[in-house]
Formats: structure tokens, C-alpha cells, sequence
């Protein structure tokens, strides 16, 4: 592939991706390969050696702290690395025999090269978390389907996953989280070099209106911006030329102008905020549900909250003629007649528009 090619701008297209997925397969053996190497590393320089630990020997504080200088990564992507190592590492038990690897599934995949250092670190941090007072066998069982589902994916992909998995299998202890996340929300402001500096950090739930409103004034901002194509030269003084970032630095702008003089509308290209849910979870007041655009799942209690802070009574349909509000709506419900809402079979999608 590479023979007659001196750099890769010499290669075509088929080539380019076939190098691309081999350049791929190499770096997952290289991951497995260098988890296995920190596992042994991480055994030679446990704590009870003291001064005859190998990281000690070699001037290192810990195992993290040697992989990370020698390979050139950070601490934490050193410390993830080495946890990945010690949950595929093989076992023994009491007497010496050969035991299974902490996550067999996790091991299984990493040293076939189905799946990279990163991604099972992922993985591997979520099981040490839902492995804690959950039966072992529900565990395996996650395991192995995480494992089947993160193979191929990206690792934003595989974090979105995780996140799914953690909220059905701690459905009880999300409710307990998602106030913890509520009492921790801030907004700081301070002024330096003539710019005012913003720093939020609310829940998702709140901050899903946000993220709602200003994504649909820059859509608005992109549309007007195809419209007058052909018609303002591109490069022109009269074109707008913002990026995304300067985009939603104005739509908060005009949000909070528009609170201050709340006369007309801004052009938010009808953005709204989508919540999905179960019929029988919503029913029930158990399980969670998702917001379109936002990977962290709600609980019921918390979307329950949304829909009645948003002016919207969600109702959703399982059967002819019955909504879960027993009101005999198949219609999600709004309390006023300026909000837009559908329905689909297993999903409540309601979102309340600004009143005109």
C-alpha cells in the first residue's frame, strides 16, 4: 500500500481509509499490550515491597506516575490505563489456581483488539461503580452486553453509552443523584481584560431549555445566512461571518435583552425541549427517560418537574381512549393553548412555546 507512496497525500482515497482502519487495529493491540504490561508493572510495585517496589526502584512515587513519564501521557490517562490492565489481568484463587479475569467480557475484547484502552476504561470505571451492592450475575450481564455494543463505536459513543447503562442499572439511586447534581448548580460571573466571564453548571434538566433555545437561535442565525447566498458577497464587509461560538454568545445576549424588554420574540427556529419516556415507566413513576440532544437519562420525578416548571402536563397514550393522566386525552396536554406537543406510542414529546 505504502510503496509507492512517500507521504500519505500520495495515496487515494481507498487507500487513505484502509490505512486509516489498519493504523486503528495496531493502536487497540498496542493498548492490550501495554494494559497487560502496567497490570505486571502495577504487581511489581505494590505497596507491601516498600523500598523494593519497581516504581520506587526507578524513582516514581507510583505505577501511574512511571507509565505516564515513560509513555508521555497524563496521570489520569496513566491511572485509567493501569485499571484496565488489573481488571483483564488473569486471577488465581486461594489455592493457586487459575481464576477468570475481574471483567472477562472487558478481556475478551481488548486482547482480541476489538476494542481500545480508552473505551474499556470507560467501561471498567462503570462496572467498579455498579458492582457495589448490585447482584454479580446483573453485572456480568452488563458487561457483556456494553462490551458487544461499544465494539466500533467512537469514545464519545461509548461515554453515552455507559451513561445509559448507569441509569437503568441504578434507577434507584438516580432520583438521589440527580438532587445532589441540583444542590451543586452554580453561575459565577466576573469581569477581567473588559470581558465579562460566565461559568454555569446547572443539571441537565435545567439546562436543557438553555441549550434548547440558544442551538435554535444559531440554526435561525445559519438559515438566515443560506437565504441571502448569492445575493451578500460571502467575503463582504454586510456578511456574517461569526463562528458558532460568537453565535451563542449573542443568542444569550438577546435572551437577556429580550427579559429586559420582553416586546417581541427571538428567532430560535422553533427550537423546543423533547422529552421521551416510557408509557408504562411515566405510569408507573419508576425507570427514566431521556431529552433529545442530552445523553444523562431523568428520572420520572425530574421530568414530571420539567413538564410542570415548563407549563406542560405531559399525557401519553398506551391504549385507545386511556392517557397516563386517566383524563382520556391520546394528546400530551398543555395548560395553555400556546403550547405545541406530539405523541408517539412509547415516547411523551411535550414542549411549551413563549407566549405571544
Amino acid at each position: 500500500m505504502w510503496a509507492d507512496a512517500s507521504t500519505a497525500a500520495d495515496l487515494d482515497r481507498s487507500d487513505l481509509v484502509a490505512v486509516t482502519c489498519a493504523i486503528g487495529s495496531a493502536r487497540r493491540a498496542l493498548d492490550a499490550l501495554q494494559a497487560d504490561v502496567a497490570a505486571a508493572i502495577a504487581h511489581e510495585s505494590r505497596p507491601e515491597l516498600g523500598a523494593d517496589s519497581l516504581a520506587k526502584q526507578q524513582g516514581f512515587r507510583n505505577t501511574a506516575q512511571l507509565i505516564a513519564t515513560t509513555t508521555g501521557t497524563s496521570a489520569g490517562d496513566a491511572a485509567r490505563l493501569l485499571k484496565v490492565g488489573e481488571a483483564i489481568a488473569p486471577r488465581q484463587n486461594l489455592l493457586g489456581e487459575p481464576a477468570p479475569a475481574k471483567y472477562p467480557a472487558v478481556q475478551a475484547a481488548v486482547t482480541s483488539g476489538r476494542l481500545g484502552g480508552a473505551g474499556a476504561a470507560l467501561i471498567v470505571e462503570f462496572l467498579d461503580r455498579a458492582r457495589i451492592g448490585t447482584d454479580k450475575t446483573l453485572v456480568a450481564d452488563v458487561e457483556q452486553q456494553l462490551v458487544q455494543r461499544a465494539v466500533g463505536l467512537s469514545l464519545d459513543d461509548v461515554r453515552r453509552l455507559v451513561t445509559r447503562a448507569e441509569a437503568v442499572l441504578e434507577d434507584d439511586r438516580l432520583e438521589a443523584r440527580e438532587e445532589e447534581r441540583r444542590a451543586a448548580r452554580s453561575l459565577s460571573m466576573f469581569e477581567r481584560d473588559g470581558m465579562l466571564h460566565l461559568n454555569l453548571i446547572t443539571p441537565v434538566e435545567e439546562g436543557a431549555p438553555i441549550k434548547a433555545a440558544i442551538d435554535g437561535y444559531v440554526t435561525a442565525q445559519f438559515q438566515a445566512r443560506k437565504d441571502t447566498a448569492g445575493v451578500v458577497d460571502a467575503g463582504g464587509a454586510d456578511a456574517d461571518q461569526r463562528t458558532v461560538t460568537m453565535m451563542r454568545a449573542d443568542a444569550l445576549t438577546l435572551f437577556c435583552a429580550h427579559m429586559l424588554d420582553c416586546d417581541s420574540r427571538m428567532p430560535v427556529s422553533g427550537a423546543t425541549v423533547i422529552v421521551r419516556i416510557n408509557a408504562a415507566d411515566l405510569d408507573a413513576g419508576t425507570g427514566s427517560g431521556t431529552i433529545d440532544g442530552i445523553d444523562q437519562p431523568l428520572s420520572v420525578t425530574a421530568i414530571r418537574r420539567m413538564a410542570a416548571a415548563g407549563g406542560v402536563i405531559p399525557a401519553c397514550s398506551t391504549a385507545p381512549g386511556r392517557s397516563s393522566t386517566g383524563d382520556g386525552n391520546d394528546d400530551c396536554s398543555p395548560n395553555n393553548r400556546n403550547s405545541r406537543s406530539s405523541t408517539e406510542t412509547a415516547d411523551a414529546r411535550c414542549a411549551g412555546s413563549h407566549p405571544t
